[in-house]
């Protein structure tokens, strides 16, 4: 009877362990927070917790998922569609100008939950597009970070980092040895080749324009000596995703699931390479201590989300037989044109 309840006592605790070991749900609330890289991991974690705490545990499996970047299902609080706050995301990181010369962005940017036009155009885009960067320079412009640079693209404040560590918020350091720490961010390359640190060090000190890359931001690492490292990012799954790293003793990431060149690809038949961690991890963006971000340029701190009912006055993309009917825009003959890379894929 007394083993019993020595068991019972430690299958409790190491039940609460495991559930207080997500920062998340604690920190969501100190977005207001003095400290920078609290408000960054606040931010991120508010949003995840709005998506239900999707998550990929440190054996790379995804275990939860809830809704996806296309539904109209509420986020967690009630506060609009999910698909709707994606729109958000490029919308109030100021990043649908330069997505123009892609269907529906030009939508998004008055989209509304009341559905009709422009609501399909705008969803359309929200799919269409990938929004990774779009939610990390949302994340980073509400968190109030000096000297960000807001992209559709991860490899632009990759770059910046490498090549501009005087004027950007980050360092550019190895994965493999540097220490993560809340605020940070783990990025990885999303091509055919595998590029590893000194890869893409090469790749930006050679003069690229652009890579496909998607970025983690860390929320928490080591919390009450768990040894792992808590990273959320968007558009991980269709969805704002926590994913889950182990820890060396160290704080170093330890056993980081690298993918190598020729390496079996994910299948039924070989179900032991299905892994969501095993990535080409090239590069850590190490935060700047706070008082090194204090002496930067500060940035607008962007409101809380919101949901805009306001209906445009002219359309650039008409839908025939929308309801409201809206008169199309004028046209002045000249074409529109994205003024960024691409987006990374997903």
């Amino acid at each position: 009877m007394y083993l019993k309840f020595v068991l019972g006592v430690l299958l409790l605790a190491l039940a609460g362990s495991a559930i207080a070991a997500d920062q998340c749900p604690l920190l969501r609330s100190r977005q207001a927070d003095p400290d920078i890289a609290t408000r960054i991991a606040a931010v991120a974690c508010d949003e995840h917790v709005e998506w239900y705490r999707p998550f990929i545990d440190s054996d790379g499996h995804l275990l939860s998922s809830t809704v996806a970047e296309a539904e109209s299902r509420n986020l967690r609080s009630g506060a609009g569609p999910v698909w709707l706050r994606v729109a958000a995301y490029w919308r109030d990181a100021s990043l649908l100008r330069q997505m123009g010369g892609y269907q529906g962005a030009n939508e998004c940017g008055f989209a509304s939950a009341s559905g009709g036009f422009p609501a399909q155009a705008c969803r359309s885009f929200v799919v269409d597009q990938p929004w990774s960067a779009a939610f990390i320079s949302w994340t980073m412009q509400r968190a109030g970070v000096p000297g960000f640079l807001s992209s559709a693209s991860h490899f632009d404040y990759v770059r910046a980092a490498r090549k501009n560590p005087q004027g950007s918020p980050y360092l550019f350091l190895d994965p493999q040895t540097a220490v993560p720490a809340m605020g940070d961010m783990l990025c990885y390359v999303r091509t055919g080749s595998v590029h590893g640190y000194s890869g893409l060090a090469e790749i930006i000190d050679g003069g690229a324009k652009g890579l496909k890359m998607h970025c983690d931001i860390v929320v928490a690492a080591n919390p009450n000596g768990d040894s792992r490292a808590y990273l959320v990012g968007g558009n991980v799954q269709q969805a704002v995703t926590m994913r889950v790293l182990n820890l060396n003793a160290s704080g170093r990431f330890w056993n980081l699931p690298m993918r190598s060149q020729g390496e079996v690809p994910c299948s039924p038949d070989a179900p032991a390479a299905c892994d969501f961690n095993r990535q080409d991890w090239a590069v850590l963006l190490k935060l700047k201590p706070q008082a090194q971000l204090a002496s930067m340029p500060p940035v607008r701190m962007l409101p809380p989300p919101r949901t805009s009912t306001a209906q445009p006055a002219c359309c650039v993309r008409c839908v025939l037989g929308a309801v409201p009917e809206i008169p199309r825009c004028p046209v002045d003959g000249t074409p529109v044109v994205p003024t960024t890379p691409e987006p990374d894929s997903e």
